[in-house]
């Protein structure tokens, strides 16, 4: 089963430092990340900036599509209007059979704004407790919004974008 984590830092830059950490657990073998992307949000700027970590990227990766109609599902609904919404409304019925749901994304929405970073990594295999001992020692202080996903959903999340799970 793998899980869909959100972490979200109160600076633009604690996302990038949160993937080194985790790249760095992986290497330990203490979680396998099977993607991740990063979203950034200087002060000032209008909309976030995001990207994939794509040194990550293999078999149980997602592709920039998940990931580009996740992100503007959450951050480019207020832009655009009432036509638009609609859309987005039925993206956001698509990605509940993922297990990302309205209040996830509402979560990220609220929490995740200008002067801040969030950290999307799709993971399995954790050692939970030495992950947690080595997140708390290594990380600033973030925040912590997830969605797990069942073996079956993550199945059809692969299947969605064209991946194989």
């Amino acid at each position: 089963m793998a899980t869909l984590t959100v972490l979200e830092f109160n600076a633009p830059d604690g996302a990038d430092k949160a993937l080194e950490v985790f790249q760095d657990l992986q290497k330990q073998q203490l979680i396998q990340v099977q993607d991740a992307a990063v979203v950034s949000w200087p002060k000032g700027k209008k909309k976030p900036k995001t990207r994939q970590a794509v040194n990550l990227t293999g078999a149980g990766a997602l592709n920039g599509a998940f990931w580009g109609m996740l992100f503007g599902l959450i951050f480019l609904i207020p832009l655009f209007g009432m036509a638009v919404g609609a859309l987005m409304g039925a993206l956001s019925g698509h990605f509940a059979d993922y297990g990302i749901d309205d209040n996830f994304i509402k979560q990220v929405r609220e929490k995740v704004t200008e002067g801040h970073s969030a950290l999307f990594l799709l993971t399995s295999g954790a050692v939970v407790d030495r992950v947690i001992d080595e997140v708390k020692q290594r990380l600033p202080k973030f925040e912590l919004i997830a969605s797990n996903l069942s073996k079956e959903q993550e199945e059809k999340l692969m299947a969605a974008f064209g991946e194989e799970a």
